[in-house]
């Protein structure tokens, strides 16, 4: 990663270059994710990432980066996603879309990759 991560309460990435520090927190690389997620083949909607927030409820647009768990612990970044995935597509197919969509926009966008995308597929429902 080009930045240094840094623990407490308020987990953010933390890059810093010449002209100083630009602060990355959580919630920005879960939108980011769970729009990347979306633009997949195969995905028919996200869920929530919390028991009580009920699972097999579709998160709306608004609401994406509840499906999505973005973890920094000693310097790395995991990046969960929690997904529906469509009635006949290939499950690990969808999967694997999905975690080089999020690799890529992430890296695009904020200039690193997490070490680990994991895909939490929660059912398979028709459009």
């Amino acid at each position: 990663m080009n930045g240094e991560l840094k623990g407490g309460s308020q987990l953010k990435n933390i890059i810093k270059n010449s002209l100083g520090e630009i602060e990355i927190s959580r919630e920005v690389i879960a939108v980011l994710a769970g729009n990347a997620a979306m633009e997949c083949y195969g995905l028919v909607g996200m869920v929530s990432r919390k028991m009580s927030d009920g699972l097999t409820e579709l998160l709306g647009k608004e609401n994406l980066h509840k499906g999505v768990e973005v973890k920094i612990d000693e310097d790395m970044l995991t990046v969960d996603l929690h997904i529906i995935v469509q009635y006949g597509t290939k499950i690990h197919e969808v999967a694997n879309n999905v975690i080089e969509k999020v690799n890529f926009i992430l890296e695009n966008i904020l200039g690193f990759r997490p070490d680990r995308t994991n895909v939490i597929i929660h059912g398979v429902r028709t459009k």
